[in-house]
């Protein structure tokens, strides 16, 4: 019986010795460079983001999206002009990772499990 509670305090301490860290309400508003890699090519775009807007240009387009955080660690972009199908689907973006100055994020549309991963570099 000692055995059995030793091992399994043990356990909780090694567990708990990995935690990793999120600190994402660092990263709630700011501007920012993010990389997705899709299919071996890298896509790059650059954001700002405040408490309910975000502002992205990608390949040389401009668009908006409100914000709508759930947690500390998701939100929901949902684009305020859309022009097509695609853009009228909220995206779920979820931060795994943080460092001082990125985050690692997934992100997928609304109701839809294919996730995307990528990293986000605070400017």
């Amino acid at each position: 019986m000692k055995n059995i509670l030793l091992l399994i305090l043990t356990g909780f301490c090694l567990t708990a010795c990995y935690q990793i860290e999120r600190n994402c309400g660092d990263f709630k508003e700011g501007t920012f460079k993010s990389t997705i890699t899709i299919e071996g090519k890298d896509y790059v775009s650059t954001f700002t983001r405040n408490q309910k807007l975000q502002i992205e240009t990608f390949e040389g387009k401009t668009d908006s999206a409100s914000v709508r955080w759930i947690n500390d660690c998701e939100v929901i972009f949902k684009t305020i002009n859309p022009k097509s199908r695609a853009e009228m689907k909220d995206i779920h973006l979820k931060i795994l990772t943080t460092t001082d100055s990125s985050y690692v994020f997934e992100y997928s549309y609304v109701g839809e499990s294919i996730k995307q991963k990528g990293e986000a570099v605070k400017l």
